[in-house]
Parts: C-alpha cells; sequence; structure tokens
C-alpha cells in the first residue's frame, strides 16, 4: 500500500512555498513542489504560522452533477448515463478560512461538500485503467452553488461561477485509495451531509478518463467528483465545513456581499 502523504502550500513571510506534513502541527520546507517534482529542505515549518493557500491552481475545474444517487432524487432529476459536467472558473477558488461571499444578485447559495482530483499531468484520451497515473492527489472542495440563480437560469454557469465560489484544500494528499472514504458536510457543526465515496456512480478513474475524452486536463486542473444529499442553505455568519477521511477539513466562514 501506498505511503500517503500530505503536502501544503502557504504564504510564510510573503512568501509562497510548499511543505510536507510532518504530524498535525509541523511540516518540512520542499525545494519545488508535488506536481512537479521537489526535494526535501532540512527547514521545518509550524502549520500554526503560515497563511495556507489552495493547494492546486486550476486552469479549469470540472465538476460532475448528479454522481449520488441520493442527491439526484433529492432534486427530483433523472440519474444521468454517463458524467454531466460542467465547468467552474479558476476564479472562483479561494484557500481554507477564506469567506465564502453571498453575492448580492442571490437569496440563497447552497454548500456541496465534494471530493476534489487533482490532475498531476497532461491527460488526454486516457484509458481508465491508466486514470490513476495522471491523478497528483486528492484535496476537499465545496461546490458552492446559488441555488435561486441554477433554478431561474435553467442552466448552471451563473450560480456556479461567482467569486469564492470554490473553497478547496486545506492539503494536497496523495497514496489514499478514493474509492470508499468517509465525507462529511457541518454547517455552524451539525453534520448537514454523510455519504461515502463508494456511493459513486461514476467512480474517479471513470471520470478522469471520460473527461480526457473530452478536454485536455491540464496539471493543477481540479476534479469536483459531485456531491451527496443533504445539500442547503448558508447564511452569512456561518461557518461551514467538508471533512474527508484520510484528506482533512475544510473550512470557510459565510459572509453576505457589501454591495
Amino acid at each position: 500500500m501506498a505511503e500517503i502523504e500530505r503536502f501544503c502550500r502557504f504564504n510564510l513571510e510573503e512568501k509562497e512555498s510548499w511543505g510536507r506534513l510532518m504530524n498535525k502541527e509541523t511540516m518540512r520546507l520542499l525545494r519545488g513542489n508535488p506536481l512537479d517534482g521537489f526535494e526535501e529542505e532540512e527547514a521545518v515549518v509550524s502549520l500554526a504560522n503560515v497563511r495556507l493557500l489552495p493547494p492546486a491552481s486550476p486552469s479549469k475545474i470540472v465538476a460532475i452533477g448528479l454522481n449520488y444517487r441520493d442527491h439526484a432524487e433529492e432534486v427530483k432529476l433523472k440519474l444521468p448515463e454517463e458524467p454531466l459536467i460542467f465547468l467552474k472558473p479558476s476564479t472562483a477558488v479561494i484557500a481554507p478560512g477564506e469567506p465564502i461571499v453571498i453575492p448580492s444578485m442571490s437569496q440563497r447559495v447552497d454548500y456541496e461538500g465534494e471530493l476534489g482530483v487533482v490532475i498531476g499531468k497532461r491527460a488526454k484520451d486516457v484509458s481508465k485503467d491508466d486514470a490513476g497515473a495522471f491523478i497528483a492527489g486528492y484535496v476537499c472542495f465545496n461546490d458552492v452553488t446559488a441555488r435561486d440563480l441554477q433554478y431561474k437560469d435553467k442552466q448552471w454557469t451563473r450560480a456556479k461561477s461567482f467569486d469564492t465560489f470554490a473553497p478547496l484544500g486545506p492539503f494536497l494528499v496523495r497514496g489514499v485509495d478514493p474509492s470508499d472514504l468517509a465525507l462529511t458536510t457541518k454547517l455552524n457543526g451539525k453534520v448537514m451531509q454523510s455519504t461515502r465515496t463508494s456511493q459513486l456512480i461514476f467512480p474517479v478513474k471513470t471520470l478522469v478518463a471520460f473527461i480526457s475524452r473530452v478536454m485536455t486536463l491540464l496539471p493543477g486542473d481540479v476534479i469536483a467528483t459531485g456531491t451527496t444529499s443533504g445539500i442547503g442553505p448558508m447564511q452569512p455568519g456561518d461557518e461551514v465545513t467538508v471533512t474527508i477521511e484520510e484528506i482533512g477539513s475544510l473550512t470557510n466562514p459565510v459572509m453576505r456581499a457589501e454591495r
């Protein structure tokens, strides 16, 4: 079984760096990064002394709709025969701890806790059997959605694309088997979503292969694998946490846009 490694990207004294976690409190600095290659340095840094950044810089986020049977039932839509894909822009990405901003044009913004897949190298027309070789690791992801605008527009681009609507992190984790991980979403400490990734209709390798036949996936791109039942709205002052077994917990506060 592969060793599980956790990496984080952070700002330390206004300098962007990467580290490999040694334990829950400390990490060893890296020269380079997990996607392009790295060497470990001697310096050790406390997590408490850094500001975490998103552990991926995607050119695009490819998100999957209706990939849990119970969520399809929840929103009263038929199960898809093949993955239902849509895009979120890179400008929606925020780090752990950064606020999700409810835009003035929406009255209902929902959380959607998901497993995120980070692509490690250029992937075009890859097979399901080879898909694992193109994955750099996994992250917690929150596919924030302006639900009222999604229903109003009858398509998903505006509802999914506002700035701050793609929190991801806290760590890039590799060596983990994504096929059966516990996933929960908590709102103000209360469990709102609870599932296991074994309940995905289209599992991770299937998604990588399918998407790569539609568009070229680039290093750093993120696939958001879909959410389970229990979606619901967030209000200013709330705090939402997506936790995935072996990967970590992604927490973001919620605020209303000033205008």
